[in-house]
């Protein structure tokens, strides 16, 4: 049970790292979600085999976790939840893509290695940037500017209902989780059998109270909009925000930044 308050609880950080002051945090979300799409964009186009064009967007992330002030650790650790995932997907590519593309001495690393590489850091350098952008913004803003940018209303709306019933799923999980374990006296539980009735139940819970809170929320007048505590404008700060970030992640995507200072650094030392 303490496992899985501390869960619920690390679940809603993120939502409060969004209530920062920081320079990041006070910037329009529209600008905040546009760089961050621009930045996803950039990075997913990358060829699986251009592994070092991939490192100059590290820059990114770096910097807009030093400048909002967010917790770097406790970002890693949540990006590390994915790297099995990322293992996964990759895993096999070592095994059907054997082409030699470059050869250190007597090694030579295949194709399929430089695309597993090339995979696993593009799924992080597009996690991380998620994270931050809902670190130093909050779900809601984001869903708000997406609806300003030209989304469907019913698909902000459904993502903030998503958001929310995940909550309400973990609650009511606790909730479940801790009445089972006062029924089986202190031992480790009531034996697998338990488990599907466990389940079925908090499904029914956690649609009931999804109901009861979508009626009271009718009842205090809500007609498909949520309203932002926060006054949004997108003055002349995000326009440079967006403009800057955008022009320097078309140069990472165009230009191999690594590769012409691998080449700087062979020349003069070697």
């Amino acid at each position: 049970m303490t496992l899985l308050r501390a869960a619920i609880v690390d679940l809603k950080r993120l939502e409060y790292l969004a209530e920062g002051n920081s320079a990041i945090h006070n910037l329009d979300a529209r600008a905040k979600v546009l760089v961050t799409l621009v930045f996803i964009t950039s990075v997913v186009s990358c060829n699986r085999y251009e592994l070092s064009r991939l490192l100059p967007f590290c820059v990114f992330p770096a910097v807009m976790i030093a400048r909002a002030n967010l917790p770097a650790l406790y970002l890693a650790k949540k990006i590390m939840l994915i790297c099995p995932f990322i293992i996964m997907m990759g895993l096999f590519n070592p095994l059907f893509d054997r082409t030699a593309l470059y050869q250190i001495g007597k090694l030579s690393i295949s194709g399929g290695w430089i695309s597993f590489f090339s995979l696993f850091t593009r799924s992080l350098l597009t996690v991380s940037a998620a994270f931050i952008l809902i670190a130093t913004t909050g779900f809601p803003a984001v869903c708000q500017a997406l609806e300003k940018l030209g989304v469907p209303q019913i698909f902000s709306v459904q993502l903030l209902f998503l958001n929310r019933y995940i909550f309400v799923l973990a609650d009511e999980t606790g909730r479940a989780s801790r009445a089972r374990e006062l029924r089986s006296c202190g031992k480790s539980g009531l034996g697998i059998t338990s488990h599907g009735s466990l389940i079925g139940h908090l499904l029914l819970r956690t649609w009931q109270r999804a109901e009861r809170i979508h009626t009271a929320m009718l009842a205090r007048g809500f007609v498909g909009k949520f309203h932002s505590q926060r006054y949004s404008y997108f003055g002349s700060s995000d326009l440079g925000f967006v403009i800057g970030w955008s022009a320097l992640f078309i140069l990472f995507r165009s230009v191999d930044l690594s590769g012409y200072l691998g080449g700087v650094a062979t020349e003069l030392f070697l």
